[in-house]
């Protein structure tokens, strides 16, 4: 019958191990009493454990008395034996814990080129000396990846290119997005003066997820969009840029990343009171449930940099 080929099978140590590691702090502290306080059990519950553990091993382990327990010869042969093995097993629990706390391991984001250049490369480097045991893998992509499937912990993008379903954490603050062009460029060239006057110039378009980018501005509660025509078409921001240096065009880019040049008199800014604000990048991840230490982590460095 099914029920006695149970009482005769062989013990399976999925249902002995937690028995056989109370064994063993009974052994070590040679009292139920203390083994019982150190597990957090009663004594009397510890001591059936035991009786249930020997029952299913077919051999008495321990000789109790009212003063101490002690191990029998066959007990002491087991213990011997078996605690190498519950030792492998605590130094593995003691490894997920320290790989679970400390920050470790590949870190794989996916974002565009701007987010890279504008919000992840001018702090990475510290990042890295701060955490020296993480390594950061940085996917550039303009079209929206599905994290999950492509094996990555997290992404950069804008917030209204962003899934419902996500976490997201804001990095960086809002952005201006400029329109400018070289002198080389300009020069000799009537300098627009509203966005429909882009049409009359080379213009230098970026693709994106959705299609070609439609140049958009706002003035005085008044939003336009506007498809501009142009020799040029990219979507890698470094592309973009350097074009516009050596004066292919007209383009558009974040503020951020031409202030400088701005500033030197190697790019000029147009339509200035049209320039539209964004809400900015956002850090977004599947899950608020077991987000890896190396996760959070980075999104505390970033925040505290790029926020603070």
């Amino acid at each position: 019958m099914q029920h006695e080929a149970e009482l005769h099978s062989e013990p399976r140590l999925s249902d002995l191990l937690p028995a056989i590691a109370a064994f063993a702090r009974v052994a070590h502290h040679a009292s139920f009493t203390r083994a019982a306080v150190e597990l957090g059990v009663s004594p009397s519950a510890l001591s059936q454990t035991l009786r249930t553990l020997e029952s299913r091993l077919g051999a008495r382990l321990l000789d109790r008395s009212t003063r101490r327990v002690g191990l029998t010869e066959i007990g002491r042969r087991f213990l011997q034996e078996a605690q190498p093995g519950l030792g492998v097993l605590a130094g593995a629990i003691e490894g997920v814990n320290e790989w679970r706390d400390k920050p470790a391991g590949l870190l794989r984001l996916n974002l565009s080129r701007t987010a890279a250049d504008i919000l992840v490369m001018p702090h990475l480097v510290a990042f890295l000396e701060t955490f020296p045991d993480i390594t950061v893998e940085l996917h550039c992509d303009n079209a929206l990846v599905e994290l999950v499937g492509g094996g990555f912990d997290a992404g950069i993008r804008l917030g209204e290119n962003l899934a419902q379903d996500v976490v997201a954490v804001p990095l960086g603050g809002h952005h201006t997005i400029v329109t400018v062009g070289s002198p080389r460029y300009l020069d000799g060239r009537a300098l627009p003066r509203k966005p429909e006057d882009l049409r009359a110039h080379r213009c230098i378009n970026v693709r994106l997820a959705g299609g070609i980018y439609r140049w958009e501005y706002t003035h005085k509660g008044r939003a336009v969009d506007i498809k501009v025509p142009g020799p040029i078409v990219t979507n890698d921001g470094d592309i973009l840029l350097a074009a516009l240096r050596a004066g292919a065009g007209i383009a558009c880019a974040f503020e951020i990343q031409v202030r400088d040049d701005i500033k030197a008199g190697l790019l000029v800014p147009l339509l200035k009171p049209w320039w539209p604000t964004f809400p900015g990048f956002y850090l977004y991840y599947p899950s608020r449930v077991h987000v890896p230490r190396k996760l959070r982590v980075f999104i505390e460095f970033f925040q505290e940099r790029l926020n603070g």
